[in-house]
């Protein structure tokens, strides 16, 4: 415990190619420490689980003494500890998993297992304080698209009222940004050729929007298949392929769908919070479009800064601090990695 008897919970997150340590107590960040193995899958144009996982052996150790350097604390100060136990890249989640159950085994002390999706909603906590009673939280990341509606994060049950049929968000940007020539991660180098090009040179669909269509579902496989064929009729004529007016288009089409569903869910449920979480939640025009809408619609958006958009282990403290002030029972060393973890709570059951 802290001076204050507050509980100190370290969070641990590998789920996919960052190895993230983070230090909660009483909702505030005291320290974090991340790896990233990006540079490692660049010339695959994605993530290679195999490598993630040995990526995190290497850096499981230092990054945790960074974090705890960083909080200013000792291995003996931390009280609690969470892990992401799912979703995401099984050989990823097995290794943090493992470090996690080491350091509460080594310290003695009780175990949170924790999913992804809720760490990313609680990662806004740590900025903004806690979330209101209720809210509409879209999640836009590599893997996942999703509107949820959100009470208590840790003690209300999650409603998913709009999830991706394909492709989701991030993973549309790694794939257009393989198309173009741009590299990996898709969504940085994008959203950074963006910047000189014109968002309506090219009218890209944008799926899902017309009457009829599920309110709050999502879909990005014909977009990235448009941008295709539009680099493919370009360069058949033989003109030169302008980089910079399709990356703005396209990021653009995505912006307007991602935007248009999000507001309609706040204004369908009567509510008036819109948080935007997840990796995709650091792009600039994302964030810029959002203010501009919901402050006409005279909606609070909240967006957590880039440094905790992207996948850390600050946002698996931040929910194991929500669950342990809640009085939720810790998980055990006996919890299970579970790469495919439905979205029903910020706890993950344990797997019988």
């Amino acid at each position: 415990m802290t001076s204050s008897g507050a509980p100190v919970v370290l969070g641990v997150e590998s789920s996919c190619d960052e190895t993230g340590f983070g230090i909660v107590s009483d909702g505030v960040l005291l320290g974090q420490g991340l790896a990233s193995s990006a540079s490692q899958h660049a010339m695959f144009g994605g993530v290679v689980p195999e490598i993630a996982a040995r990526a995190h052996l290497d850096a499981v150790v230092p990054t945790l003494q960074i974090a705890l350097d960083d909080a200013g604390v000792q291995a003996r100060d931390i009280t609690h500890v969470a892990v992401t136990s799912g979703p995401g890249l099984a050989t990823a989640v097995h290794v943090g998993l493992a470090a996690a159950k080491s350091i509460a085994w080594a310290l003695d002390k009780p175990l949170y297992g924790v999913h992804h999706l809720a760490g990313h909603a609680a990662a806004d906590t740590l900025e903004h304080g806690p979330l209101p009673e209720q809210s509409i939280v879209l999640i836009v990341s590599g893997g996942h698209t999703s509107i949820l509606a959100v009470g208590d994060l840790v003690r209300d049950p999650i409603e998913h009222l709009g999830d991706t049929l394909d492709d989701a968000a991030g993973e549309a940007f790694d794939k257009v940004s393989r198309l173009l020539g741009l590299g990996y991660p898709g969504g940085p180098a994008i959203s950074r050729a963006a910047v000189g090009g014109d968002p309506a040179a090219f009218a890209f669909p944008r799926a899902m929007l017309r009457p009829g269509d599920a309110p709050f579902t999502f879909s990005f496989s014909g977009l990235k298949t448009s941008v295709a064929r539009t680099v493919e009729t370009l360069e058949r004529a033989g003109e030169p392929v302008p980089v910079a007016d399709i990356a703005a288009s396209f990021e653009q089409a995505v912006v307007d769908v991602l935007v248009t569903k999000a507001l309609r869910a706040v204004q369908e449920r009567g509510l008036d919070t819109l948080v935007i979480v997840g990796g995709v939640a650091a792009n600039a025009r994302l964030r810029a479009v959002a203010q501009e809408r919901c402050d006409a619609a005279g909606i609070e958006l909240r967006i957590p800064p880039p440094r905790l958009c992207t996948d850390n282990g600050a946002m698996i403290a931040a929910v194991g601090d929500l669950l342990v002030r809640s009085g939720a029972e810790p998980s055990g060393l006996s919890i299970a990695a579970d790469p495919s973890a439905v979205l029903h709570g910020a706890q993950l059951p344990l797997l019988r």
